[in-house]
């Protein structure tokens, strides 16, 4: 009986913590659709719609634990949202040209940081490190 509670409980951990992983995948995804949006924008009210749904996005990524090197991924997605956020005003007061720029930097931290958000794996969170 032991035996079959401990299995039970183990079967329902991993679904648990799978749901974990498959949702910052999700969110992940979305804020990278999120983001071509904002850069495809061909209008300041399109580019607001993309822009102010990544930056929501980047804030659920905010308050995910972290596989390893939580502070620096936490870091990135800091300097992630300030970026997204100095793009929205630049295309608000100067238009959609001055938020390129922002945008391109962006993508520069998405590629530095991106290893580093990967969600804790399955026996990590069962045992700790």
């Amino acid at each position: 009986m032991k035996a079959f509670l401990y299995i039970v409980v183990l079967m329902f951990s991993h679904s648990v913590l799978s749901a974990e992983v498959t949702k910052l995948g999700t969110t992940m995804k979305n804020m990278g659709l999120a983001y071509k949006k904002s850069v495809q924008a061909t209008d300041v009210k399109k580019f607001n719609l993309a822009i102010d749904e990544f930056i929501k996005l980047v804030e659920v990524s905010q308050l995910t634990k972290f596989n390893k090197e939580a502070k620096k991924s936490v870091q990135g997605l800091d300097k992630v949202l300030v970026k997204a956020k100095y793009a929205k005003k630049l295309a608000n007061e100067q238009g959609l040209e001055a938020a390129k720029a922002p945008l391109k930097l962006i993508d520069e931290l998405r590629k530095e940081y991106h290893e580093l958000h990967e969600p804790p794996g399955f026996w990590e969170i069962l045992f700790g490190k």
